[in-house]
């Protein structure tokens, strides 16, 4: 199979399994939720363990698939995306309800590090607009997921939603069984737990023993902050300048567009210009962007500001995983790309958190005006860590 085949394969497995997973992530997730009569902390608890899952586990696979190859690991996360939308259908219960999203979650912990690294591998002089292409497909389905399921829910009920996600990712779970990859050289000769835990923790040493990994890592986490706050709290100011819910949910959109149609074109432009300094103009460009938005209440600026921090995501987001591609050791690739994984989803997870704490004690102003700090921050250390290396 050629390079251009696995990689158009990859990414349409990508849009399947994420369209599979935004179907059931959100709105029907909430919704169902409050159905089986969850209140608000519940409701959060649940729509966060899955991300919870990422954290913890990111890394781990990353670095299996170091050693077992990707392939293997990118089955396990595709089967993991595939069969539990169906088992939706039988939770009536919200401990189970949370128990499953935390397998659930075990999709994209398992797979998104193997691909992103297979794609690394794949395209090792063209890696930021390939990286830039894919997970640009991978975002078409957080785009097209909520829509269908949403519709779903609305015009035939949850199971009708519930089964269409799991077709879903059953014709991901098809497709993948034609994706042919180089199976690995085994790393591992001994059996037992003992020499896999080993090899993986040399993984971890290496990787976390690297500065650029690290730091760049950072700069993810730090515009996924700013990403979790706007997904909590860009509602509730909305509907304070008198935005109603339809218009809120179009600055969503346009965000999200934004980034989608921007995420390949600025992975070209890194390959040419180079990771760094569109690393750090992405960083200013939502640190700029997100600081303005509670001085805002017109509706049509408030479109441009999503859009340019939509745009400003997909800067960093096309050039730092090809320079953590760049920067991770061969033979530690897959732990590379699983520990950015992991700092970025602290960074989302922890994003409504502090923005919550902030807004409670001040002004939205004041919140969203040291959540950009810390991006200008994170940009400054950045360039400091670049200068020394």
């Amino acid at each position: 199979m050629t390079t251009s085949r696995s990689f158009v394969l990859l990414c349409t497995i990508g849009v399947f399994c994420f369209i599979s997973y935004n179907m059931v992530r959100m709105p029907v997730l909430a919704l169902f939720a409050e159905s089986l009569g969850a209140g608000p902390e519940r409701i959060g608890l649940i729509v966060s363990v899955s991300t919870l899952t990422g954290v913890f586990l990111k890394l781990p696979s990353g670095a299996l698939s170091d050693i077992y190859g990707r392939r293997m690991l990118l089955r396990v996360g595709v089967v993991a995306f595939g069969l539990p939308p169906f088992v939706y259908l039988f939770v009536s219960d919200l401990n189970l309800l949370t128990a499953l999203r935390m397998f659930h979650g075990l999709a994209t912990a398992i797979f998104a590090p193997s691909a992103l690294a297979t794609v690394a591998e794949l395209y090792r002089e063209r890696r930021g607009a390939a990286l830039g292409t894919y997970t640009a497909c991978t975002q078409s389905g957080a785009l097209l997921g909520p829509f269908i399921g949403g519709y779903l829910v609305y015009a035939a009920g949850f199971s009708s939603a519930f089964v269409t996600a799991g077709l879903f990712g059953c014709v991901a779970i098809v497709l993948f069984y034609s994706l042919h990859l180089t199976p690995p050289q085994p790393r591992v000769h001994e059996k037992g737990w003992a020499p896999v835990l080993a090899e993986m923790w040399k993984g971890f040493v290496v990787v976390a023993r690297n500065r650029k990994v690290l730091i760049t890592s950072s700069t993810d986490a730090a515009k996924m902050i700013a990403n979790g706050a706007l997904m909590a709290f860009l509602p509730l100011y909305g509907v304070s300048v008198g935005l109603n819910p339809g218009e809120v949910g179009l600055l969503f959109t346009v965000q999200a567009l934004t980034s989608f149609l921007s995420k390949p074109v600025m992975g070209r432009v890194s390959d040419r210009m180079g990771r760094q300094p569109l690393i750090m103009t992405g960083l200013l460009i939502c640190a700029a962007t997100f600081v303005c938005i509670p001085h805002v209440s017109v509706f049509a600026v408030l479109l441009l500001l999503s859009a340019g921090f939509g745009f400003g995501e997909a800067v960093v987001s096309s050039s730092s995983s090809a320079f953590v591609a760049d920067s991770s050791e061969f033979k530690t690739l897959g732990a590379g790309m699983g520990m950015q994984g992991t700092i970025g989803d602290i960074g989302h997870a922890a994003g409504p958190l502090l923005a919550g704490l902030l807004i409670a004690n001040m002004s939205y102003a004041g919140a969203f005006a040291i959540i950009a700090a810390m991006q200008l921050a994170a940009a400054g250390l950045f360039w400091l860590t670049m200068r020394q290396a």
